[in-house]
């Protein structure tokens, strides 16, 4: 009656990918878990979950996900439903559309910025 399923090896770990310092990645990803990326992704990434670009991580291209973390570089175009936080380390350039930013100062924030609050369905469904 109260039967609990166990639960996956991923699920245990949090499932949180992660791509090393060094990694170049030309290509897209698509993950349903959260990310964080220290080396450099040329191409567009789209996440359910929340992508942390580190000090040493850089992405060109787009980026679709719940919510973001820039302390690297960033150049595109960035869609975040809920929360972007802006490191005061971090370079962004191009276009940001989010439903809450924060913005550290020292940050090189060079973007146009909509926020849409009420946006929920900018990561379309499988």
């Amino acid at each position: 009656m109260f039967e609990k399923s166990p639960k996956s090896y991923t699920d245990l770990l949090g499932k949180t990918n992660r791509i090393v310092e060094g990694t170049t990645i030309n290509g897209d990803i698509v993950s349903p878990a959260d990310f964080r990326l220290d080396g450099h992704l040329i191409g567009n990434f789209q996440s359910k979950g929340k992508i942390v670009i580190g000090p040493a991580g850089s992405v060109k291209g787009d980026i679709i996900c719940k919510n973001a973390d820039i302390e690297g570089k960033f150049e595109g175009k960035i869609e975040v439903t809920e929360i972007l936080n802006v490191k005061s380390k971090s370079s962004i350039h191009g276009e940001v559309i989010c439903g809450k930013l924060s913005v550290e100062p020292g940050a090189d924030f060079s973007a146009t910025c909509a926020m849409k609050p009420n946006v929920k369905n900018v990561i379309p469904n499988d």
